[in-house]
């Protein structure tokens, strides 16, 4: 019964913004940790950004878009966003997210980047070109 939907991708010229939408059902959202991913052909996934629960709420940006994005929660909507700014042609990829439970074990933290995504999106396709 959990399920992520992504969506808000689409194509855009380099320079220009885009903001996706990943709406969440099924589980508490703000348990649960969000990241987002990035595939582009012959290349391997990617972590992009993540946000980690509500009573953390830490992020982390990768260096090739950290400035540019954003990562937020809106816990009311069960909707996590990524608004991506200045976008690139390397940025052009199918962005996924995934949610993971906010703590691996009792005695571990709560930082997105250390936890263990099992549930993803379909996808939505950004496509950043001229």
């Amino acid at each position: 019964q959990l399920q992520l939907v992504e969506s808000g991708g689409g194509l855009v010229q380099p320079g220009g913004s885009l903001r996706l939408s990943c709406a969440a059902s099924g589980f508490t959202l703000g348990y649960y940790a969000i990241g987002w991913y990035r595939q582009a052909p012959g290349k391997e996934r990617e972590g992009v950004s993540c946000i980690s629960v509500s009573s953390d709420g830490s992020t982390y940006y990768s260096d090739s878009v950290k400035g540019r994005f954003t990562i937020s929660r809106d816990n009311a909507k069960s909707t996590v966003y990524l608004q991506m700014n200045t976008l690139k042609p390397e940025d052009t990829a199918v962005y996924y997210c995934a949610a993971a439970r906010g703590q691996k074990t009792p005695y571990s933290g709560t930082y997105c980047v250390d936890l263990e995504y099992e549930d993803w999106g379909q996808g939505t396709q950004v496509t950043v070109s001229s």
